[in-house]
Formats: C-alpha cells, sequence, structure tokens
C-alpha cells in the first residue's frame, strides 16, 4: 500500500506558475498527475517513470509543465507555468510500485492521492 499526498495548489493569476508536489510513503515507478475540473470528467496531464527516461503530456499542457520524478522514494514534481483560467480544477497524484509497469498516458494507476485545488484567474 502506498499513500501519496499533494500540496502546492492555490490561487495564481493567468500566465502565473505553481509547482505541485506528491509525497509517497513508499517506492514508485510509474507517476503520474491528473486532474479535473468541476463538471468534467477526470484527464491525465502528465506521465513519468522515475528517472525521466519516459515523459508524456497530454497536447494542452505540453511547452507549460513540467512532470519530475529523480528517484523512487523522492516527491513527485509538477512544474506548472504560463497557467490559463481553463487548467483550473483538482490535480491529483497518481503512480503505480510495479517496477516493470508500462508507463504511458493509458496505464491504469492503483494509488490516488486526495488532491490539491489549483484556481487561475483571468
Amino acid at each position: 500500500q502506498v499513500e501519496l499526498v499533494e500540496s502546492g495548489g492555490g490561487s495564481v493569476q493567468a500566465g502565473g506558475s505553481l509547482r505541485l508536489s506528491c509525497k509517497p510513503s513508499g517506492n514508485i515507478y510509474c507517476t503520474a498527475w491528473f486532474r479535473q475540473a468541476a463538471g468534467k470528467e477526470r484527464e491525465v496531464v502528465a506521465v513519468t517513470t522515475t528517472g525521466g527516461g519516459s515523459t508524456y503530456y497530454a497536447d494542452f499542457v505540453k511547452g507549460r509543465f513540467t512532470i519530475s520524478h529523480e528517484q523512487a522514494k523522492d516527491p513527485v514534481y509538477l512544474q506548472m507555468n504560463s497557467l490559463k483560467p481553463e487548467d483550473t480544477g483538482v490535480y491529483y497524484c497518481a503512480a503505480e510500485w510495479y517496477i516493470q509497469t508500462i508507463c504511458t498516458l493509458t496505464t491504469p494507476f492503483t494509488y490516488w492521492g486526495l488532491g490539491t485545488q489549483v484556481t487561475v484567474s483571468q
């Protein structure tokens, strides 16, 4: 069992930046950030293997967001730049502990955090 605790959310004006953090209670090898806006389905934002060997981004964040996870027990970060009002939502960290997980934008993640709110105003 792995617990994930997110932090770093908040309110920011359009064009600003935030860095989200997700602290795991154990080793994780495939991690992701998802988000869910009010009234919409949850969507994947970014996925990475530990050490950054493979990273994947949703088209709507490419060039603006960066996911990073250096080692298995380290926090997972999501650096968000050039934020837009449409980036508003609850951001969730997700992870897999199995080292041979096929880690892509469609990985069915087992472990989830409770989320952190990001609000971007015009």
